[in-house]
Formats: C-alpha cells, sequence, structure tokens
C-alpha cells in the first residue's frame, strides 16, 4: 500500500516540476507585460504617471504607492495574502496525505 503511493508520487514528479515550470514562464510575461503597460500610461499621460509597487516574498506582501489609489492596492494585497496562505496550508495537507 505504501509503495504504492510512492510510486505514484514519483510517477508525479514530471508532472509537477512541469506545472511550475508553466506557472514560472506566465507569472514572467506577466510581469512583462505590466511594465509594458506601464510605460504605455507614463507615454500617454505626458510623463506624469503615478508609482505603485506590489511585492510578494513568501505569503507577505510589500505594498508602495504614491496615489490616491494605492489603498485598493493595499487591500488587493492584504486578500491575496490571505489567499496565498490558504492555498499554502491546502498544498501542505495534500503533501503530508501523499506521504503518509
Amino acid at each position: 500500500m505504501m509503495s504504492k503511493k510512492l510510486s505514484t508520487y514519483a510517477n508525479n514528479e514530471p508532472s509537477r516540476f512541469h506545472k511550475f515550470l508553466m506557472l514560472f514562464i506566465v507569472g514572467f510575461f506577466i510581469m512583462f507585460i505590466g511594465i509594458i503597460i506601464l510605460m504605455v500610461a507614463a507615454v500617454r499621460s505626458n510623463g506624469s504617471a503615478n508609482l505603485g509597487v506590489f511585492i510578494f516574498i513568501g505569503p507577505f506582501p510589500i505594498v508602495i504607492g504614491t496615489s490616491p489609489e494605492s489603498t485598493w492596492m493595499v487591500l488587493f494585497a492584504i486578500i491575496l495574502a490571505i489567499l496565498n496562505i490558504i492555498m499554502f496550508l491546502i498544498l501542505r495537507r495534500e503533501m503530508k496525505k501523499a506521504n503518509v
């Protein structure tokens, strides 16, 4: 029984790496598109653009903003941090079930 679970876990390893790689590539392209959108917005607004930075280190968000809309960024960061922690707990429980 235990060897069957371990073999199933070992067989799923390439698909997990593939999923990680795909998430990494999608995240990179989302950042790239965001930078392009910011550059286009700065050019269209004659150089007067607002600044906002949104960084995740683990489940902890760091938000820096210079516009009135930065409060929305902070709320969005809190929501994403809560979702990040929930997903971490769910995935941790699934990994414990797989290792039993």
